[in-house]
């Protein structure tokens, strides 16, 4: 049985964490002896996202029990919660005691200042982000910046921007109860990307 947090903050971008969360609580609730799925944030109580979508976390950081897995969102909030001394201090401490460490879109930089990044054998470790952001995750200079839809890089996992946290997710599924399971949960939340537009060129 696997233990994972979703770590929220005000202003996280919604999707980042509802669509892994889709993936994670659907396998917890149709295969229970996987895994269960609880968030937390600094206080506890309500998080206003960055869309406005208000969500109510399960724990405090004070009251947070153990967890195995940590998922960390992005969203404009990054751009504040990167220099929050008590988050980041959250994510270091319980992200050093994880097996794995996942993030979605600019959760990358906060994983990153938490020093869950560092480079490995002198080696920048690689990690991705939202497209908008990747210049910006580059020029930290501490990672080696991959333009994928997700980056696995043993211990931790990180998601470009958005819905590809859904991918990640189910790629994680699969990499920790294996490609079945996946299978399983991905027919079951119908997730079969079919977008009736061709991306923008960029």
């Amino acid at each position: 049985m696997q233990t994972i947090a979703f770590v929220l903050f005000d202003d996280a971008e919604e999707l980042d964490f509802v669509g892994p969360w889709e993936v994670l609580a659907y396998l917890a609730r149709t295969e229970p002896e996987t895994c269960r799925v609880l968030t937390v944030s600094q206080r506890g109580g309500i998080v206003r996202c960055a869309k406005g979508l208000r969500v109510v976390a399960d724990h405090s950081f004070a009251d947070c029990p153990p967890f195995e897995i940590m998922l960390v969102p992005g969203g404009i909030g990054t751009r504040t919660e990167v220099d929050n001394p008590v988050l980041i201090a959250f994510l270091r401490e319980r992200g050093q005691r994880c097996t794995l460490v996942t993030s979605v879109c600019t959760g990358a930089f906060l994983i990153e200042r938490a020093g869950l990044l560092t480079p490995r054998d002198g080696q920048p470790r690689r990690a991705t982000t939202h497209w908008a952001s990747l210049e910006r995750l580059r020029a930290l200079g501490t990672v080696e910046t991959i333009n994928e839809r997700f980056v696995d890089e043993g211990n931790v996992i990180t998601a470009a921007g958005v819905s590809a946290g859904i991918d990640m997710a189910l790629y994680l599924v699969g990499r920790v109860w294996g490609e079945e399971t996946a299978r399983r949960v991905q027919q079951g939340i119908e997730y079969f990307p079919a977008p009736p537009f061709a991306p923008v060129t960029r």
